[in-house]
């Protein structure tokens, strides 16, 4: 498969119960020469016909061969659906035997024992020109990351891959809050340097396994097609996209007039410290504890904090709005010195931080919990204890770097956004008193 000379790159194969299974793809190893001996190798074997007994989802376009030629690779580990993580070349084993290429005659790594930062750090180490490829094997699709090495983050020396391998290893964890919500993709293709450009609708050019659901749109007269991203081959598609962040409606597509939770983004201006941003989320915490509300904070991934209620569709999106509202108008009163109402920057000046209730919109959208943001540092949007919003707390101390490594040594902090449905009425009433 692959549009450069020769070939792009192999599909490797392994021989599981005398069938052939699918491994993976090496796209990475070859110089010119070993392209053309490899190619030359390959011609006789040449046929119609898929080698496999079962269906295999392939997104380029194959040359099948006989599955008589062994090669040996080097890869950073086996996955969870029994695929070569960043399989590369080395050389063809002449002495060795297709019986031979079996699962049981590896010594595959066991998932528990990969820290996941060791997995982030493994994308360092492989170090692809500019023209080779790089493919994400997400169950039976694989999905091509075009450009790999391109860095995304210029100071902390990011690359494409290397947010794409991010996603993927933390997919488990921020795919239940991204199903079955249409995405609003900010697309920045050429890195954090560039101002990017939000994109809505799928287009024709989506590959099939890609799922979208159809809105009008008013202001354009047409029906956009929104891209639903409930599985790791939509994560992987978006990161090729340029997608650095993620940002799904509050909504599903079954009930897209009823969100599933009440945001509140707590906004600096340029001349407010974090710590007033954490005594403005404490703030927020006392009056929600008052109603008998739960809540959930989590870091912006920027320069705030953004706390959570949740609705689970109970409400439309006005209601709940008009209760944000609310919320921030208590809070604004218990500290006037440095929060606002105001969402216009030259009117609330730089010294005042915008509690914004406005979120609460149909259609409007946040960076998702556990998303990278495209900011210097490469941050991330983590959930947090209560008990860590306080004294200390920065908004850069969750990176790629160590991120995933974070969210895999503690429970989802963040699971009761999805809960049971707060009760406005029952809470107005607690807050009358």
């Amino acid at each position: 498969v692959g549009s450069r000379k020769y070939f792009g790159s192999l599909l490797l194969c392994i021989r599981k119960d005398k069938k052939l299974m699918l491994a993976g793809h090496a796209g990475t190893g070859y110089d010119d020469k070993k392209l053309k001996t490899i190619f030359n190798l390959l011609q006789p074997l040449v046929q119609t016909d898929s080698p496999f007994t079962e269906k295999v989802i392939i997104n380029n376009n194959v040359t099948w061969v006989k599955p008589k030629i062994v090669c040996e690779v080097k890869f950073a580990e086996w996955t969870k659906d029994e695929k070569l993580r960043h399989p590369v070349f080395l050389k063809i084993r002449n002495d060795k035997n297709v019986k031979q290429t079996t699962m049981e005659a590896q010594k595959p790594i066991k998932r528990s024992t990969v820290k996941n930062k060791e997995a982030i750090a493994s994308v360092k180490k492989v170090t692809l020109k500019n023209d080779e490829k790089f493919y994400i094997n997400a169950g039976k699709i694989s999905v091509e990351i075009t450009h790999p090495n391109k860095i995304y983050f210029p100071k902390d020396k990011v690359s494409k891959q290397m947010v794409a391998e991010y996603y993927q290893s933390i997919a488990t964890y921020i795919l239940p809050y991204l199903k079955d919500r249409p995405e609003s993709l900010k697309r920045n293709p050429n890195g954090i340097n560039d101002a990017g450009f939000f994109h809505k609708d799928a287009g024709e050019n989506a590959p099939d396994f890609i799922k979208s659901f159809a809105v009008y749109s008013e202001s354009s007269k047409k029906e956009i097609d929104y891209i639903i991203c409930n599985d790791k081959a939509t994560l992987a598609y978006l990161n090729n996209l340029g997608c650095i962040e993620l940002n799904p409606w509050h909504s599903t597509i079954k009930f897209p007039d009823k969100p599933d939770y009440m945001i509140i983004d707590i906004d600096p201006s340029e001349k407010n410290n974090f710590d007033q941003v954490i005594e403005t989320a404490n703030a927020f915490k006392k009056i929600l504890d008052k109603a008998g509300a739960k809540s959930f904070c989590k870091t912006s991934g920027s320069t705030g904090l953004h706390i959570y209620v949740p609705m689970k569709k109970k409400y439309g999106y006005e209601e709940v709005k008009n209760f944000a509202l609310l919320l921030c108008t208590i809070v604004q009163q218990m500290i006037p010195d440095f929060t606002t109402l105001e969402r216009n920057l030259n009117k609330r000046g730089n010294k005042k931080i915008y509690l914004d209730y406005l979120q609460n919109r149909n259609g409007q959208t946040i960076s998702s919990v556990y998303s990278l943001r495209p900011k210097n540092g490469a941050t991330v949007s983590m959930p947090l204890y209560w008990k860590e919003v306080k004294k200390g707390l920065t908004p850069n101390q969750f990176t790629i770097f160590n991120a995933a490594k974070i969210i895999s040594k503690r429970a989802d902090v963040f699971k009761g956004v999805l809960g049971s449905a707060t009760n406005i009425e029952n809470c107005l009433k607690k807050l009358n008193k």
